[in-house]
Formats: structure tokens, sequence, C-alpha cells
């Protein structure tokens, strides 16, 4: 076993970034002018609009709903929690997937309100949204995902969000901007919005992958605090899509781990709407496999990013098992060490505790 230790201090992990290290806690819906773009125009697929506002559900007044939109049709692929407990927009949004086949339109998210533990009147709300959602976006409620993250248990303030919807939906652009706010307007506990970008030539047309992320506790394999959505131009089936993101969450999102817990609302969501003009990505193909390396370039920047903004994180450490005898064991050993407070302690302090043949910080440093 060897474990990389970075130090999560900008300039040493290359993070991408929203204006640098201040907290969602003091921004509102009248600091937006002051968000410094993370990502160009240039690196946005085509087909997309994003819009976010302040509707109230946060006490501190900043983003809080926001809509991720394709001008047309587009393959859809998720991965939910897998969690006992599980909120009501999970269970709409997988219900909505199988009804669509995976042809999906837009993503409505709130943060502030889990809405979750909230009965039979979370799941109405829910439905409320969608519905209203898809009115003003011209679609049909089952072409919509449905996102909430923040407390548990508390009722949803449903009127709060239809109030806002007419407007959310009017003002959606295909702007770098627009998708900063999408990314700030997620953000709970967050002391930073995530956001990654990829993209790759295929056919003379360069296809564009753009992510963003939101998750700091509560983080742990097969799914975790967080909400997660990628947006690209490529052209490929659901059931090609839906492989290909569930073989790329395995070693991105799903192989990290901040405090060992997982929770109920957990989501990934990868829309594609093959409007780069690019031909359709077939399964074995050289434009299949830079495909998958451009997913998982963005879906590994917005896991790392996840870890470092962790809730009284000072690290990231890799774990790296080898010689093990297979990948289920060599995950197995991993993740013991990754969730051990022995070890977190003894890195946190790089003080080791390892027993009188390995005292001092020398031989700790040998010993990882």
């Amino acid at each position: 076993m060897q474990a990389k230790q970075r130090n999560t201090n900008p300039p040493s992990l290359p993070l991408r970034r929203i204006g640098g290290p201040f907290r969602e806690r003091r921004a509102s819906h009248t600091d937006v002018p002051l968000i410094k773009h993370a990502l160009s125009e240039a690196s946005l697929p085509r087909g997309f609009r994003f819009a976010a506002t302040a509707c109230g559900l946060k006490k501190t007044g900043a983003l809080d709903l926001a809509i991720l939109s394709s001008d047309a049709p587009a393959s859809a692929a998720a991965v939910f929690t897998q969690n006992l407990v599980v909120a009501a927009p999970v269970l709409i949004s997988k219900e909505h997937l199988r009804a669509s086949k995976g042809r999906m339109r837009a993503v409505v998210v709130n943060a502030g309100n889990a809405n979750c533990a909230t009965g039979a009147a979370g799941h109405a709300a829910a439905e409320r949204t969608v519905a209203e959602a898809a009115k003003r976006l011209g679609c049909t409620p089952q072409e919509l995902f449905v996102c909430s993250t923040g407390v548990i248990g508390v009722p949803l303030p449903l009127e709060k969000i239809l109030r806002a919807l007419p407007v959310i939906a009017r003002h959606r652009r295909p702007s770098a901007r627009s998708f900063a706010e999408l990314s700030l307007a997620i953000c709970t506990t967050d002391t930073r919005p995530k956001t990654a970008a990829a993209s790759f030539n295929m056919a003379g047309k360069r296809v564009h992958l753009v992510g963003c992320a939101k998750g700091a506790g509560m983080i742990h394999p097969n799914m975790a605090t967080m909400l997660a959505f990628v947006a690209t131009d490529a052209a490929i089936a659901p059931s090609l899509l839906q492989k290909t993101l569930h073989d790329v969450t395995g070693r991105t999102f799903n192989a990290i781990s901040v405090d060992g817990d997982t929770s109920t609302n957990d989501t990934l969501l990868v829309l594609a709407n093959g409007e780069a003009g690019a031909p359709s990505i077939k399964a074995g193909t050289s434009a299949h496999r830079a495909f998958t390396t451009a997913l998982e370039e963005v879906c590994r920047s917005l896991a790392l990013q996840i870890v470092a903004d962790g809730e009284g994180a000072q690290r990231v450490i890799e774990i790296e098992v080898r010689n093990a005898k297979n990948e289920a064991a060599a995950r197995r050993i991993a993740e013991t060490i990754a969730t051990s407070p022995l070890v977190k302690n003894c890195l946190r302090w790089r003080r080791p505790q390892l027993g009188p043949h390995f005292r001092g910080r020398r031989a700790f440093r040998r010993f990882v």
C-alpha cells in the first residue's frame, strides 16, 4: 500500500474554482457579478442553457434554485444513492428516467431543503415542482429530473419554488456566467463551488463536457451526500451512456470518502444532446474511449474537489493498493484504511501510532 499525501491549499492541488476560497454562506443573489467564471464560454457544450435564482430556501438569501436544460431531447444516465432511506426527488427522478427510456430534457434542483422524510406531502411537492417546470420549459414532466439538497425532515416550502420557476425558466442562458450561478446555487455546506470541463475531437468536431457538483460532508463510496451534473454535446445512446457512467463512477465518485457516511438524496446525472454534430458514439470504438476518458476527467476532478472541500478536511490522501488478489480485494483494503479513525488521526497530526518499531516521523514517512 502506498498513500500519496497532497496539500489542498492552492496552487499545489489543481482544482477548478469559481472566485477563490470564499464561503458560499457569504454569497447572495446580489453577489453574482463578483463571481469569477472558472469555465470559459468556449468550454460549454452546445445546446444547453442554465439559470439560477434565490427563491428564499436558504436563510442567507443566497442562490438556491437552478435549472439545467437541453434545447433538444438528450440521452440521459444517472447514478443514485444506495441508502435505504431515499428522498422523494430521487424516487421521482428514477421513475422519470425509466418512463422516458433515457431521453430527458432538464434538471430542476433546489438547495436548502432536502425534501426527505417529508411523507406524502414531500412527494406531492416534488411532483408539483416537475409539473410546473415542464409547463414553463415546453416538455413533459417525465422528461425532467428533480433534485433537492439541504436540511432533512423539514417540509419543502413549495410556494417559494413555484413563484420563482416562471422567472428562472425565462432567464436561462447558454453562458459561462449562468453555469457559474448554477454551480453556486446547489451549494450547502460547501465553501466553494466545484466545476470541471473536458473536450475531445471526433470526426472533425470538438465535443465538450462540463460538470458541477456539491458535497462536503457525509461522503463515502456508493454515492454520498452530493449532487453532480454533467452536460455534453456528444451523441451517444442512453444504454451505452448508462454503462459508461456506471464504470466511470466506480473509479471516481464511488472511490472517495470523507467521513464514512452516505445520505438520502445523492444523484449523479449526465445529459448528452448530440449538438456537437459528431457521429453517434459506438461501444468499443476510439471515439468511445475518448469520451470515457473525458467523462472520467470531469468526474475525477469533481470528486477530488469534494474531498478537498470536506468538512474539516486539511489534506487529500490517495491510497494506492498494489499486488492485491483482485480489484474487489484492493477496494476493501483501501476502504478499510480510508475510513479508519486511527489512520486519519495519524495523517492529520503526522504522528504515527504504529507500535514501537515505527517511532518517529522519519519511520512514518518510510512506512507510507
